[in-house]
């Protein structure tokens, strides 16, 4: 993790901080030591436009050094000189010291000047578990980790804000002429984040249900985006390895075989767990203070606030915030983790002798050898989110029992259940196939986009542009369990609707699956198929 760091979205670099490195050129006390004299020609600063000269005053602050932690506090001790750490080893009797610096990680390890500030700050966390940040608002408005934040939101597209500009709109006018203005505003202290649009998307797999968004600005989106490249390494530092949801080199699938490994070790007892509302309830003040426990930069602070209490716009009215932070914005994702890491510190301490936690963002699960260990850990699940003002679902939440088959559990779209071998006499394997919530949700979107008003369209076109990408992401994350007669029920599904919409084009009624349209007719149309793609993983027998 220390050599590597890889930020969600396509993120390529980090941002900075005032504690951390001292800007260029910048008059007066920051807070930070003094810059080092440097020895050879100074490199030339890049402004946000890529024109020289312009907003001076906003490019990187970064550059310089991060203050080693001393006595616990953040100043330098007297003839130490500016170290990120101050990493000191015993060989042949002589200390040897490293100064690391962001400038030094990118001229070293060949990585562009956001990624190696990044990799400082997340070393700088690592060797000091009690660090205070002081100095990250100023690299918020740096150049290069502005025009990374755009990268990553105009890759992420999305839907416009309150102010209805989207991201064609902002191409259209000038992307720099955007990065130049929120630098100004951001060194200046004149930026103020609009309020979020409210919006209810459909819960896939779930008719009727709808899931509420809160779509911030696009021009708020990237400045989220830069102070999450500025906060996910220091943070990332502490958190614990049963967390996998967006997260660097974490993910689903990396949940689902640590639950698969607990599970084989003979824990038959599952907690499965769902937080209410946990998007929407969080509570603001206790957020903020476990953010404080590792950032002491008001600036920063403050700008966290905001977001929290920006309001949200819905039916012609701003609504206060007081809880939550809502998804759709990027840092949300974050912020969540931050506070949930609260529950992994208290599984940390005492809570892995009930059994094991695995959670990805707001779902969790719990895999424990007994029920009554499975009743603690439900127990103590809610003690650590109440002080959070989180609660267990009483109705979604539950306890199953998995030997022999005899009860199941949906996380993160799949079915686990214990399967009896059919090879090996008495032996039972966990499957993971996707669920009947997936199933439900990929015939929606299949039938959709087979729908009866595309029949005016070439049939080939429509399967290459439209049907093929959703069925390849589909597959492509669930191909990894024991889906091999799912997908099978998926190809068929998708040939009999092609069949359906075929006749419609051709003023047939009915299917006339056999008769006018086969296997070969379907195969022709360059329909990706499922059947075949499963990628079976090490098992893990129980008797």
């Amino acid at each position: 993790m220390e050599d590597t760091w890889v930020s969600g979205a396509g993120v390529e670099g980090p941002s900075g901080v005032r504690g951390v490195e001292r800007s260029d050129g910048c008059p007066g006390n920051w807070g930070g030591p003094p810059r080092p004299r440097r020895c050879g020609r100074r490199e030339a600063c890049c402004p946000i436009t890529g024109d020289p000269g312009k907003w001076s005053a906003a490019e990187r602050e970064s550059e310089g050094v991060v203050v080693v932690v001393m006595d616990g506090t953040t100043q330098p001790v007297r003839s130490e000189g500016p170290l990120l750490h101050r990493c000191t080893s015993e060989t042949g009797g002589a200390l040897v010291s490293a100064v690391m610096t962001a400038r030094s990680i990118s001229h070293t390890e060949g990585v562009d000047p956001v990624r190696a500030l990044q990799r400082v700050l997340y070393r700088s966390a690592k060797s000091d578990r009690s660090r205070r940040f002081h100095a990250l608002f100023d690299k918020v408005a740096r150049s290069d980790v502005l025009r990374t934040a755009w990268r990553v939101v105009a890759a992420n597209k999305g839907a416009p804000g309150v102010d209805g500009q989207t991201i064609a709109d902002i191409e259209a006018s000038g992307v720099s002429e955007l990065l130049d203005q929120l630098a100004v505003e951001l060194q200046t202290g004149t930026y103020r984040p609009a309020p979020l649009r409210r919006v209810h998307i459909p819960k896939p797999g779930k008719t009727g249900q709808t899931r509420p968004l809160g779509i911030p600005c696009v021009r708020d989106r990237v400045v989220m985006a830069a102070a999450k490249i500025v906060l996910e390494p220091v943070f990332e530092a502490d958190f614990h390895p049963v967390s996998f949801g967006f997260r660097p080199k974490r993910s689903a699938h990396g949940a689902l075989s640590a639950i698969r490994l607990a599970i084989s070790q003979g824990r038959m007892w599952v907690l499965d767990a769902d937080i209410k509302a946990c998007f929407d309830e969080i509570d603001h003040d206790a957020l903020m203070a476990l953010i404080e426990r590792r950032v002491s930069d008001r600036s920063m602070l403050k700008l966290l606030r905001c977001w929290l209490r920006a309001g949200v716009f819905e039916g012609g009215v701003v609504l206060d915030t007081e809880a939550g932070t809502p998804q759709g914005s990027p840092i949300s994702p974050l912020m969540a983790n931050i506070a949930l890491h609260s529950l992994d510190e208290a599984w940390a301490v005492g809570g892995h002798q009930l059994g094991v936690l695995v959670r990805y963002a707001d779902d969790l699960v719990v895999v424990c050898p007994t029920r009554e260990r499975a009743e603690q850990a439900q127990l103590r699940a809610a003690t650590a989110l109440g002080p959070l003002g989180l609660r267990l679902h009483p109705d979604k939440t539950k306890i199953v029992h998995l030997a022999r088959g005899a009860q199941g559990f949906d996380f993160l779209g799949f079915h686990h259940r214990m399967r009896k071998s059919a090879k090996w006499k008495g032996r039972w394997y966990l499957h993971q196939w996707p669920s009947q919530r997936a199933m439900r949700s990929i015939r929606a979107r299949i039938r959709e986009r087979t729908d009866r008003r595309y029949a005016g369209r070439d049939l080939k076109v429509l399967v290459a542009s439209s049907l093929n990408p959703v069925l390849r992401g589909w597959g492509n994350y669930f191909r990894i369990g024991n889906s091999a007669r799912k997908f099978d029920g998926v190809d068929n599904y998708v040939r009999l609707r092609l069949a359906r919409l075929a006749s419609v084009k051709h003023g047939m009624s009915g299917i006339n699956w056999g008769a006018r349209f086969d296997y070969a007719w379907a195969q022709s149309l360059g329909v990706y198929e499922l059947v075949g793609s499963v990628r079976y993983r090490p098992t893990h027998a129980r008797r």
